[in-house]
């Protein structure tokens, strides 16, 4: 067939990604085989995954490894990496390294795992993976997938097959074809049903003959739809009734009219089971309880036969075709929905039986398997065992990192009666440490966790130090889910029940003192930043002293104080020695100054930590944490419009599931005013009310919040619409006041004047401008000095005094071109030339206004440059209409990103790897790329690269290639 010549061309040019579609029974597996078949001389592996609801971490990767090396041989070398495979293989622990130090984050501990099973693949010699029914896959089987695409083992060609309609709501399957490297082939097939040909065929093949008659075919096709699965079922059904003979030298059926083919493939083998001897069936149905492959002893010993009438059944089970040889003495069923159809029709109290039996049998062995004892101790109604093993495989989870496995072992844990409270505390400060891990991986469980955390709060004799340490661990899960002003009341609550635990207390102290929630004024905050201070000392842990000291720098920063920068200077220099958690925790907190550095208008400094604390992230494999990385240099584009495939990046990081919230709500703000200053009005609107909105009334106090709400209020006002820009600009205006926060006003404070001013309210304009200048006043915060004349020309503006303005709009263009933010020092240069339009200069200020328009029209602010264009026509000049193609950022001079792009492929980089490098998507490496070739007169990377030295644009020993942002 064309597909299976496919997938064997595509497999012997490898490296390669063959994925392959079809519906249940469709032959997904029997294709795989037939297309590896050939593949003699190399490695092939297969893990399939089983139909579990909450499928074992890895445990089909983990089979099938153990299929095709049951032993690791003295030749297979292995570096120490290898230690962290352990807990997998205790089997080979003899073989193993030793294991490698412990990590704090269990997500992190799974990245490990997961880069020592690709070292392990390549040391085994395996050339082949295959993965079938990844659509039950757990999720870190699926991340070892998406790492092995994206950045693979060499020579290692990856196959997968699922059923599209099998796919979970926010499966990472999708994202395996998303991203493919150039240099895998991707080959992506869907099985159709077989049509009457193809049905002949396989029953051909069943019968070893091309004899078969057409009214027989057509009968199969016709109850089966030709899926293979059901074909084969029905077959081999009527094969054991003796409805198929064999008349003048062709299969038939007996007598078409007479019996009914199964309506479903259940009742098919149902009805084959009933006509096995009592062995067969007691081998079947002890299979389909264990549900897993297993050997001889264990299949038997729970079905309760003694070991020569358990070796008759295992026979006849074999022979029936329900049951096959999985690895050498090992059996289990063929097909899934047989082990499922046959554990249905066992009586509940005989179902129970079997399953305490599997439990007891499973205890013998070492090490306990936990998750199948966690399964039949459920299933057996055996409570104790059930918590203990649930326990233990949630346990096994976390320490491979899965945090959804975990959460939702434990969840129904919680849910059980017999419970108490002292287990209750511990399971949930268990399952709450994993939710917070890994919070956007169970972002849909977030309701029960909740519940279940609250429910044991509600328990009197719940101890006050575990209280006090539940409520903090509830305040992480609000704020993790955006609810940040009941998250600060539960921490400050919890904070008052540990007064003997500064190890807890002192780090949620510190966060109290970040400015993160609208209602609480300055005051509360610098108050518990003292006391998060003063019990420094106390606290022991080097980690614990580390996030405090931290939060305390962020929190000085976040309200203003020049102090911070010292204090996070003197953290960045202390950290030389640091661990490896404790270089990630920094790493967090560089990002986060690097952000804050965005806001007070430092940008040089706010590139130089975004900087360090990318190659923090790349040099300790913090990797949980790339995308939100990725977001704050993507608003630093923003000001420094830099905005060549800018929109696409924050568009990628907004729907990146890796993305945290806060970020993602971010990148949404940056592509909202991009789309506006764009020219896409109606749709920008729409996108930026919605994050005004929900950043109303999900009561949420973000220091860039201003951005969306001062692009809304420009467009407002550029509609004469006051009301509304006052209504988004003054809910902002009015929790930075309350706060007492006046940097975070750089963004909405000139739209938040122009409304005031639009609306006659010129003595609120003044108050206003008088308190953001005491709130800025002594801080070394460029961004605050530019909004701070801004806002002084406005309200000169206002006054009627256009001379004052035009000066004052001049100076304060200059401060934001100092930054550089191009934007803002456009919008203020407009001004000036609006004012001296008025004055009757007439000259000056269309000759203002014309380099204004074109500039605005080279960053690609089309709505804007329309906007100026429309004057100057009104005053006689010819405006072009030239460029429609889109931004050309820094007109015909390269911008710095795109210098550091050509950079780049100077060295001879990929644009995946230029992306990788500059934290953005290969897609806006590409933009960039075609924009400097465009520049530079050139088509070729080659030819990009000789003009730029030629031109001076890179020096001849290029050194602009540091990672930035």
């Amino acid at each position: 067939m064309d597909e299976l010549s496919a997938v064997r061309g595509t497999l012997e040019h490898g490296p390669a990604l063959v994925v392959v579609a079809g519906e249940a029974g469709i032959g997904k597996t029997r294709f795989l085989r037939e297309a590896v078949a050939s593949a003699a001389g190399r490695g092939v592996l297969v893990a399939t995954c089983p139909p579990l609801p909450e499928p074992f971490t890895l445990g089909a990767v983990v089979d099938g490894i153990r299929r095709l090396c049951p032993t690791l041989g003295p030749d297979v070398e292995l570096t120490p990496l290898a230690g962290a495979l352990r807990p997998l293989f205790p089997e080979w622990a003899d073989r193993l390294p030793t294991p490698p130090e412990e990590l704090d984050d269990p997500r992190e501990t799974r990245y490990r795992i997961l880069s020592a099973l690709t070292e392990l693949l390549a040391r085994i010699g395996v050339d082949v993976l295959i993965v079938e029914d990844a659509h039950w896959a757990d999720p870190a089987t699926l991340e070892w997938l998406l790492t092995l695409t994206a950045t693979g083992s060499p020579g290692l060609s990856i196959v997968v097959s699922y059923r599209p309609g099998e796919v979970p709501d926010g499966s990472l399957l999708p994202r395996l074809t998303s991203r493919v490297p150039p240099e895998l082939t991707l080959l992506r097939l869907e099985l159709e049903p077989l049509g009457l040909a193809d049905t002949g065929d396989l029953v051909g093949s069943m019968f070893e003959t091309s004899e078969v008659s057409a009214e027989f075919v057509a009968f199969l096709h016709r109850h089966t739809d030709g899926i293979p699965l059901a074909v084969e079922e029905c077959v081999l059904l009527l094969r054991d009734r003796e409805d198929i003979v064999h008349r003048d030298g062709a299969w038939v059926r007996r007598v078409l009219t007479e019996l009914k083919v199964p309506a479903t493939l259940r009742d098919s083998v149902v009805e084959r089971v009933e006509r096995l001897d009592g062995t067969a069936r007691r081998v079947l149905e002890a299979a389909s309880v264990l549900d897993a492959p297993c050997d001889e002893t264990l299949l038997t010993g729970v079905a309760g036969l003694a070991p020569e009438a358990g070796r008759t059944g295992l026979a006849a089970a074999l022979r029936s075709g329900l049951l096959r040889e999985w690895t050498p003495g090992t059996y289990a069923y063929r097909h899934a929905l047989d082990c499922l159809a046959v554990r249905e029709t066992i009586p509940a109290p005989q179902r129970r039986h079997l399953h305490a039996t599997a439990a007891a049998r499973l205890r013998l062995l070492r090490p306990e398997p936990a998750a199948r004892l966690f399964r039949h101790c459920h299933e057996a109604g055996d409570v104790e065992g059930w918590c203990r093993y649930g326990e233990a495989s949630a346990d096994i989870a976390l320490e491979s990192g899965d945090d959804r496995a975990a959460v939702v072992t434990l969840l129904s844990l919680l849910a059980s009666e017999d419970l108490a409270t002292a287990d209750r505390s511990r399971l949930v400060r268990k399952m709450g440490g994993a939710a917070v891990f890994g919070a956007r991986g169970v972002s849909d469980l977030a309701r029960a966790v909740l519940e279940a955390v609250r429910e044991v709060l509600s328990y009197d004799d719940l101890r006050r130090q575990e209280r006090g340490e539940i409520k903090l661990l509830l305040g992480r899960l609000l704020r993790d889910i955006g609810q940040e002003s009941a998250a600060f009341e539960e921490i400050e609550d919890g904070v008052g029940r540990l007064p003997d635990r500064p190890d807890l207390a002192a780090p949620a102290m510190s966060v109290l003192a970040m400015p993160l929630v609208p209602d609480w004024p300055a005051a509360r905050h610098r108050e518990w930043l003292a006391r998060a201070t003063e019990l420094l000392p106390l606290v022991e842990s080097s980690s614990d002293r580390l996030r405090v000291a931290t939060n305390r720098a962020t929190a000085l920063l976040l309200l203003g104080e020049e102090t911070g920068w010292q204090a996070a200077d003197e953290i960045q220099r202390a950290a030389h020695d640091a661990s490896t958690s404790e270089r990630r925790l920094l790493a967090r907190f560089l990002f986060n100054t690097g952000q804050i550095a965005i806001l007070w208008g430092r940008y040089g400094e706010a590139r130089s930590r975004l900087d360090s604390a990318a190659g923090l992230v790349e040099a300790t494999g913090y990797r949980r944490i790339l995308s939100t990385v990725r977001v704050p240099f993507a608003y630093l584009d923003w000001c420094t419009g830099d905005w060549a495939g800018l929109d696409a990046t924050v568009a990628e990081l907004a729907a990146d599931r890796d993305t945290n919230t806060y970020g993602a709500r971010l990148a949404r703000q940056i592509h909202g005013v991009l789309a506006l200053a764009r020219g896409d009005r109606g749709a920008a609107r729409r996108a930026l009310r919605e994050v005004v909105d929900e950043l109303a009334e999900d009561g949420l106090c973000e220091p860039e919040a201003g951005l969306s709400v001062a692009a809304l209020a420009r467009s407002y006002t550029a509609d004469g619409d006051w009301e509304s820009a006052l209504e988004v600009t003054g809910r902002v205006v009015e929790l930075i006041e309350r706060k007492d926060v006046w940097l975070w006003a750089t963004d909405v404070l000139p739209a938040h004047l122009d409304a005031l001013v639009g609306a006659g309210e010129l003595v609120g304009a003044a108050r206003l401008l008088r308190r953001y200048a005491d709130g800025v006043d002594g801080r070394d915060a460029p961004a605050a000095a530019a909004a701070l004349a801004s806002g002084r020309a406005i309200v000169a503006e206002g006054h009627g005094e256009l001379g004052r303005a035009a000066e004052t709009f001049a100076a304060g263009a200059a401060a934001w071109a100092a930054l550089p933010r191009p934007y803002d020092e456009l919008l203020a240069l407009e001004r000036r030339g609006r004012c001296l339009l008025r004055l009757g200069t007439a000259d000056q200020a269309l000759a203002v206004l014309g380099t204004v328009q074109e500039r605005l029209w080279s960053m690609g602010a089309r709505t804007d440059a329309d906007r100026v264009a429309q004057v100057l026509r009104e005053h006689g000049v010819d405006v072009a209409r030239a460029w429609r193609r889109g931004p050309r950022g820094y007109g015909a001079r390269l911008s710095p990103r795109e210098r550091q792009v050509v950079a780049l492929v100077a060295q001879g980089m990929t644009n995946r790897a230029v992306a990788q490098a500059l934290f953005v998507s290969p897609k806006t490496v590409a933009t960039q790329l075609s924009a400097a070739m465009r520049k530079l007169g050139v088509s070729s990377r080659a030819a990009v690269v000789r003009a730029a030295v030629e031109t001076g644009v890179l020096p001849v020993e290029s050194d602009d290639s540091a990672p930035r942002g």
